[in-house]
């Protein structure tokens, strides 16, 4: 018997963007427009950065495995604090998710090409992944439902989708848990609930209290915590409490957790995220359509660009980065002819697209 398993000898472990600092040493370049990560421009928070630092002298003492930031989450959201589970990022509920209610022989269903983190986390467990095709870049729900066997045990579903930017709608989605058994365990992946949730075609999960849904959130994206790693969800206690027995301990970490409390405070930073973020994919989204490319319809904070090809795409991601902009292939995701950019500051925006305009119109020539 191998000491590593196969599964995870075949895996491809997860990679990150590249960051600015690596693109300016590698480029040589004075400035970089960072727009490969999905990351809010604005920064953290104000309220996050003042809360974590009324708590800097408490970093002698274990935190409370995220208690304080649950009670806080249950009162905001008029649930139980036996509904709620905090952790280090959505990815880290994800992970215990997998750890928790996965067994050898069951089976994940999702779509291809699905957020890529799951992807890694799922395949991890060396168990059957299965997925059904986009359609129109868009989770096919009818067709999900239709793959599920007496094997499914998880559906993954991310709305809005990373990295298309697409959602589905109340009305699918209520199509979709009709025909899903209570067996099988839906994750409603919402970390871009906030940039959608005033859509009234978006169907905020916390309306849809199913015994055999979890909701995972995260404050990584529009609250600008990324790299304090926090994240939540909300599920029935019962599933809750079978999740507090699998995560660590002590997690999410003690300044972490006073982060998340303070940006859910944070009303105005959280509107100008917003609007600025709204802008980001006016101008982005007509930008590249003006110059022929299908730009996906996004309710998140990047916008996804479907080139003619794996060999277009790579070859105007390598454009951009000599300019001094850095998006995100997405060949890693399973979409070799597709790049994904985030919005950025209104300049970086412009900037992108002015790059963009550079690098296409030695083609028309």
């Amino acid at each position: 018997m191998p000491l590593v398993p196969p599964y995870i000898e075949a895996l491809r472990p997860y990679v990150a963007g590249r960051s600015a600092e690596q693109v300016r040493r590698e480029y040589g370049l004075e400035t970089v427009a960072k727009l490969a990560s999905n990351e809010n421009p604005l920064g953290p928070s104000p309220m996050a950065i003042e809360r974590t630092r009324q708590d800097l002298a408490i970093l002698h003492r274990y935190p409370e495995a995220g208690m304080r930031l649950r009670r806080t989450l249950a009162e905001t959201y008029d649930v139980k604090v036996e509904n709620v589970i905090a952790g280090n990022g959505s990815e880290g509920i994800m992970s215990n998710i997998i750890r928790t209610f996965l067994c050898d022989d069951d089976e994940v269903l999702t779509t291809e090409a699905a957020f890529i983190g799951f992807q890694v986390l799922a395949q991890s467990r060396g168990i059957a992944y299965r997925t059904v095709p986009y359609r129109d870049w868009r989770y096919d729900l009818p067709a999900l439902a239709a793959a599920i066997t007496s094997r499914t045990k998880i559906v993954y579903l991310a709305n809005p989708n990373n990295p298309t930017g697409t959602i589905f709608t109340k009305a699918e989605f209520d199509d979709f848990h009709r025909h899903v058994p209570e067996r099988v365990l839906i994750i409603l992946d919402e970390a871009y609930f906030e940039y959608a949730k005033d859509n009234p075609r978006y169907p905020d999960s916390m309306y849809y209290r199913y015994d055999n849904v979890i909701t995972l959130r995260t404050f990584s994206k529009v609250y600008g915590l990324a790299g304090a790693r926090i994240g939540y969800g909300f599920a029935h206690e019962r599933l809750i409490a079978n999740l507090l027995k699998v995560k660590l301990p002590f997690e999410p970490g003690l300044l972490a957790e006073a982060a998340g409390i303070g940006a859910l405070a944070d009303k105005e930073f959280l509107h100008r995220s917003l609007e600025l973020n709204a802008r980001g994919l006016r101008l982005l989204t007509a930008s590249l359509r003006e110059m022929g490319f299908t730009v996906a319809p996004s309710e998140a904070n990047f916008v996804m660009v479907e080139c003619a090809g794996a060999a277009q795409a790579a070859a105007l991601n390598e454009q951009l980065l000599r300019q001094g902009v850095v998006v995100r292939p997405l060949a890693a995701f399973g979409l070799p002819r597709c790049l994904r950019i985030s919005t950025g500051t209104d300049g970086e925006n412009q900037r992108c697209v002015e790059a963009m305009r550079r690098a296409v119109e030695p083609a028309r020539v």
